[in-house]
């Protein structure tokens, strides 16, 4: 796959997925722009491992709606445009319902649901405005399996990305007359440091068995399927959901 010249956003860049699907675009051609919402020093050492040239660096909290605009607006003014927006940034918050206080429990939801399905929605609604008017674009959602098997500890997570599949799918069915395509890959456990603390405690190795693989993905894998989806030729799998878990979870 090849995405010589194409302005890729994405989010998350300074780590794990988000800096393994940045090296992946710009190993394909691309010129990204590595985000990151305080951590410069590390979303520096990722721009710094890209391939080729032109790759910028943009930070902010993406929680907050006009930072969402402005990030979205600087990213175009520097890269020249914008192709291809993947949305990987997301916060995962252990905040089981019968262990926490109710103070706890709304500030665990009103954070994540802002991070990691209203961050996106207003991502999204950013990158049409100029895809629609730029001969459209293609922009991939992170989920997770949790959106489909659920997740008890982390409630607000697992309904925040089933919020974005639901996104996905509704933006894929309004704007591919547009000539933007919407897809979304849905990982299960990633080596990354925010799995970092559960993978190497009691529970890892039943994690890693999960798949009959015996372990869980690395960040080059679930990068792969966001390249696919945006990719040209992968037109007819808009509004696609790509599990990315290791045969760890299957849905009928």
């Amino acid at each position: 796959m090849r995405f010589d010249n194409k302005k890729v956003l994405v989010t998350g860049a300074s780590r794990g997925i988000g800096r393994a699907v940045a090296r992946q675009f710009a190993s394909a051609g691309a010129q990204v722009a590595v985000h990151c919402r305080a951590n410069q020093e590390a979303a520096r050492d990722t721009l710094a491992s890209l391939d080729g040239t032109g790759h910028v660096l943009c930070a902010g909290d993406l929680a907050d709606a006009p930072t969402v605009q402005r990030i979205v607006t600087e990213v175009i003014t520097s890269l020249g445009g914008l192709d291809i927006l993947v949305n990987n940034a997301g916060i995962f918050e252990a905040h089981p319902i019968d262990e926490v206080s109710f103070a706890k429990w709304q500030t665990a939801w009103q954070r994540t649901l802002a991070v990691n399905l209203t961050g996106p929605a207003n991502l999204c609604w950013c990158a049409v405005e100029h895809m629609r008017e730029h001969g459209g674009g293609r922009i991939v959602n992170v989920s997770s399996r949790g959106a489909f098997r659920g997740e008890p500890r982390c409630p607000a997570y697992g309904a925040s990305k089933a919020g974005l599949n639901a996104m996905t799918q509704s933006l894929a069915q309004h704007v591919a007359g547009l000539g933007i395509f919407v897809g979304a890959v849905a990982p299960g456990f990633v080596e990354t440091d925010m799995a970092k603390t559960v993978l190497q405690g009691p529970d890892g190795d039943d994690i890693r068995h999960q798949s009959p693989l015996g372990r869980v993905a690395r960040p080059e894998e679930v990068a792969h399927a966001v390249l696919f989806l945006a990719s040209p030729g992968a037109e007819f799998s808009t509004g696609a959901i790509i599990d990315v878990n290791g045969a760890s979870y299957l849905r009928s």
